[in-house]
């Protein structure tokens, strides 16, 4: 059961979480040179990408809670470390990011143009955002102190 659970954790982070680092961090270059209709529907679906992805992303730590508790590693430091990283990315996602998105795109239906020093706050809530999931990703392979033969 544990191999089917972790098998399942990191596939779901794998297809939620990455088409969010991926979308979110396209995002702001797009809301900049957004100059038509084309390119909003571009910055449109990029968004929508994030909201949906980041959706199904809680089934990434309802997966690793499974998992832990089946390995027995609820405990263990760099598995609290992890789990707090989450929270703090999944809050930057929540708090900032999305919603940044959400207001830019209402500018450019809106047909005003996007100003860069906006677009360069969000672009550095998304590289926040991706830095926490690429520590949590080394946390979760390299397990510092981990006694379960990592």
């Amino acid at each position: 059961m544990t191999k089917l659970l972790l098998t399942l954790h990191v596939l779901a982070a794998i297809m939620a979480v990455g088409p969010v680092a991926v979308a979110a961090s396209m995002f702001p270059p797009a809301a900049r040179r957004a100059d038509g209709e084309a390119a909003v529907h571009t910055v449109r679906l990029l968004y929508r990408i994030c909201r949906v992805y980041s959706g199904i992303g809680i089934a990434v730590p309802a997966l690793g809670f499974a998992t832990a508790s089946a390995m027995g590693v609820l405990g263990s430091g760099w598995l609290v470390a992890s789990i707090t990283l989450t929270a703090v990315a999944a809050g930057l996602l929540i708090a900032f990011v999305l919603p940044r998105q959400d207001e830019l795109l209402a500018e450019l239906d809106a047909g005003r143009p996007v100003e860069r020093p906006v677009t360069v706050r969000l672009a550095m809530f998304t590289g926040v955002f991706n830095l926490l999931w690429a520590t949590v990703t080394v946390l979760m392979i390299v397990r510092p102190g981990s006694t379960t033969g990592a």
